[in-house]
């Protein structure tokens, strides 16, 4: 743990982690609708919509048109907004209010404790920002008479809280805390110890490069660690009613299904945009909010030490 990140006020921290997440999605937002096309693909034993993420990206576009893209784009900013703020603002406190020994920055497994910890909490705010977001990007795969049809987010909360009670925002909120629990105890845990053993190597400084090398290595152990969970929490938000009743119990019925139907290896389905999503993403929040964070302590704070951000 740095002085300096001490001083940067915890306020300023979640507004950064928000802001990094925001300026992130403007860039991925079309990868991850290409994701959960792919997520909801061959659904309820169906034939597949998509072979493969370029088959998907070229279908959109050709069906779609360019800007359907970025569908659902004021959902994902939503989202970052309430979820990541939330997440990266309490996984920075707790990184500095419970360092290793001596003042070293916390274990692995403490971190990865801490990363779970900010997740679910982050998450539970974060979904109806999240179930918003997974109607709007799948919308435009259903046939005109079955399309939700919502404008903007702000649209799309209201009408799911009036048509279908204010608790359906929340639908899927265990899947998608669930996976929030590993994704940020892979992701945020990941990144730091990444972070370090690069640092130590003698080969890396800490700038940019170095970022760029421990998110993308963040990134990459992410995916592979989330993927089923993400697919159960897509499937989850965007199902309807059969005959009145929910197409899934539950998150361990999605997963028990799509092994049944599809195959083992169909829980990762859509890795490549899944991980073309979660890579950049990971690596444009982690340098934004470095920079920003930089960015505070030379500008605001005056100090030219040049040290890290603390995690």
């Amino acid at each position: 743990m740095t002085d300096n990140a001490k001083v940067i006020p915890k306020p300023i921290k979640f507004l950064f982690g928000g802001s990094a997440g925001m300026a992130a999605t403007c860039f991925v937002q079309p990868l991850d609708l290409i994701k959960n096309r792919m997520q909801l693909s061959g659904e309820g034993g169906k034939v597949k919509e998509y072979k493969t993420s370029f088959h998907a990206l070229r279908g959109i576009i050709q069906k779609e048109g360019v800007f359907a893209l970025y569908n659902g784009l004021s959902a994902g900013l939503l989202r970052q907004a309430t979820y990541t703020t939330t997440r990266l603002g309490i996984y920075t406190w707790l990184f500095e209010t419970f360092p290793g020994k001596d003042g070293a920055p916390p274990g692995f497994f403490m971190k990865a404790i801490m990363g779970m910890a900010a997740g679910m909490t982050g998450a539970f705010v974060g979904t109806p920002a999240e179930v918003a977001l997974i109607r709007m990007t799948a919308d435009g795969r259903l046939p005109l008479n079955e399309r939700r049809g919502y404008k903007h987010v702000g649209n799309a909360l209201v009408r799911i809280a009036r048509e279908e009670g204010i608790f359906t925002l929340w639908r899927g909120a265990v899947p998608t805390m669930g996976r929030a629990m590993v994704v940020n105890a892979a992701q945020l845990a990941s990144y730091s110890q990444a972070k370090e053993l690069l640092l130590e190597s003698g080969y890396f400084e800490n700038n940019v490069m170095c970022h760029f090398v421990a998110s993308m290595i963040s990134g990459l152990v992410t995916t592979a660690a989330s993927m089923p969970v993400d697919i159960a929490k897509t499937r989850v938000q965007n199902m309807k009613m059969i005959d009145g009743k929910p197409e899934y119990t539950g998150a361990g019925d999605v997963l028990i299904k799509v092994v049944r139907r599809e195959g083992f290896f169909a829980l990762w389905k859509g890795f490549t945009p899944y991980y073309a999503r979660l890579g950049p993403h990971t690596v444009l929040t982690f340098i934004f909010l470095e920079q920003m964070n930089s960015w505070y302590r030379y500008s605001i704070l005056g100090d030219t030490s040049g040290k890290g951000s603390g995690f």
